[in-house]
């Protein structure tokens, strides 16, 4: 018989957390980890912005494709020479102290953010990525002004992004008046409640929300809360939080790697939920080797490998094959993007003999914190020793492996990058001049040049068509293979409805609990 082993201080934590609820309905909800602070944008991580996405809000949010809708504002307007965008504001939103929301709460948020050397987002809008904001500007109470130095294409995608909790809106009574911070009262679904550091955060139906929308979408469209609060429960073991999901101590464990999660999925008292989001599970190469410099070894690398069988092995089942940059639920993603290499090792043979290969050793650098990088690297090396390809694996540190990384130093690699909304930001991470940037993949000029051009506009039409040239220039040079999008796979007990990830970050509304 197996035991479940927990220090004394973890059990004596857990007792307290999993204590009875005061509420009704109470939805119990695993962190892994605590939040680093209560104060968006400073002191952040992951963890803290999906924690944070569901008590701020900002001006603009992503819907389900990745296209930017409005949140606080009610819409906006560009001018013709996109260095002015005019924000209307929604007339029915109040902050969690009962005030209404107003063009003055959004320039101070603003001016503060941007005045906050800890803010982790003022990179994106201080002139450090080209652009930067020179004023934001209040018209009238309803109506804010922010001027750009130029033209950026990517302004609202950088205002909506889950880091920094989509840069939400504050009311300046979230500092104490000496100036430190207190907690955040902004005019999300939830209201920040009681933070038992290292234990527990609760968050609390704010019951004065304004809904907007008709339906869920993205971190827009239609937020109801559906419990009285939610408890989020530090509980850093997998084992220990699977416990208590079995127990009923625990409704929802958000992230859960695909091993742990398959075991629960044929049990009809949990409902798994698997979503891609934006990051990239890649297979890199680095194209001044000498061996993978050649375009044909690196197509024959292709199509040495049974990708599907690949992607279906490392999540479980539970991953979709993607040959794109372009994630499968952007709005970009079209059949074309669908296109990729074919399982072939006949035509793999006939590219070795092409590019002239004579077994040379190619080196896959992998490590073992992320079990899906070492495990693509496995399967990957039998593929290719199957297809006459000398290919052994040297595993990392992962310190060691993102130095290699980051410095160029490699052959082969499996490597995870972090999410990506955009499509054009995962454009952005891996194409750049290696002379520039010693961490990019691919350099081609033809490519670099639509990469710039699709910095310069946010037409959906232009975008489309700028995708679509990239992905064939992506395909036709192989400078890495994508194998799939990154998972975010989640699980609730049967008595929870309507519980879903997106793009890396649990949302909370639209969730309920049948006691």
């Amino acid at each position: 018989m197996s035991r479940l082993l927990i220090s004394l201080p973890v059990a004596a934590s857990l007792v307290a957390a999993f204590a009875p609820a005061v509420y009704a309905s109470t939805l119990n909800v695993q962190l892994s980890a605590d939040i680093r602070s209560s104060q968006p944008g400073v002191n952040r991580d992951a963890i803290t912005d999906s924690v944070m996405l569901n008590v701020v809000e900002g001006l603009v949010a992503a819907d389900e494709g990745g296209v930017i809708k409005p949140m606080l504002a009610s819409d906006w307007t560009v001018s013709d020479d996109g260095t002015v965008y005019t924000f209307s504001l929604r007339d029915d939103v109040v902050f969690h102290n009962g005030a209404p929301m107003t063009a003055e709460e959004v320039k101070w948020t603003w001016d503060t953010s941007l005045s906050t050397p800890e803010h982790s987002c003022t990179t994106f809008f201080d002139g450090s990525r080209g652009s930067a904001i020179e004023s934001v500007e209040i018209l009238d109470p309803l109506t804010v002004e922010f001027t750009l130095t130029e033209p950026n294409a990517l302004f609202l995608t950088y205002m909506a992004q889950s880091q920094c909790a989509s840069n939400g809106i504050l009311h300046p009574d979230s500092f104490n008046e000496d100036g430190t911070w207190n907690s955040p009262i902004a005019t999300g679904p939830f209201v920040f409640g009681e933070w038992l550091r290292g234990e527990s955060i609760t968050l609390e139906k704010f019951d004065d929300y304004a809904i907007t929308g008709e339906e869920i979408d993205g971190y827009g469209g239609r937020k109801d809360v559906l419990v009285d609060d939610v408890k989020l429960i530090v509980v850093p073991d997998n084992a220990s939080a699977v416990a208590a999901l079995r127990s009923g101590n625990l409704h929802v464990l958000p992230y859960l790697p695909p091993s742990e999660a398959s075991e629960l999925r044929a049990d009809p008292n949990f409902t798994l939920v698997a979503a891609p989001h934006g990051g990239l599970i890649t297979f890199l190469f680095q194209t001044e080797d000498a061996i993978m410099s050649k375009v044909e070894m690196r197509r024959a690398v292709a199509h040495a490998l049974d990708i599907p069988e690949i992607v279906a092995a490392v999540t479980y089942g539970l991953g979709v094959p993607n040959p794109s940059l372009v994630s499968v639920g952007s709005a970009f993603h079209t059949e074309l993007h669908d296109q990729g290499f074919e399982y072939d090792p006949e035509m793999a043979a006939t590219l070795l003999a092409e590019a002239g290969y004579d077994g040379e050793e190619i080196v896959i650098q992998t490590n073992r914190r992320s079990a899906i990088s070492y495990d693509a690297a496995v399967i990957a090396q039998a593929m290719l020793q199957a297809s006459g390809i000398n290919a052994t694996i040297e595993v990392l540190e992962w310190a060691t492996q993102l130095d290699r990384f980051n410095s160029g130093n490699y052959q082969a690699m499996a490597f995870n990058y972090s999410n990506r909304a955009d499509p054009v930001l995962a454009y952005s991470a891996v194409l750049a001049s290696k002379e520039d940037r010693a961490n990019a993949i691919w350099d081609n000029p033809e490519a670099i040049a639509l990469l710039d051009d699709l910095l310069q506009t946010s037409e959906p039409a232009e975008r489309q068509a700028l995708f679509d040239q990239l992905h064939e220039k992506f395909i036709e040079d192989v400078p890495l293979l994508m194998l799939a999008n990154g998972m975010d796979v989640g699980v609730s007990s049967a008595n929870v409805e309507g519980y879903r990830t997106w793009q890396g970050f649990a949302r909370l509304w639209g969730v309920s609990l049948n006691e």
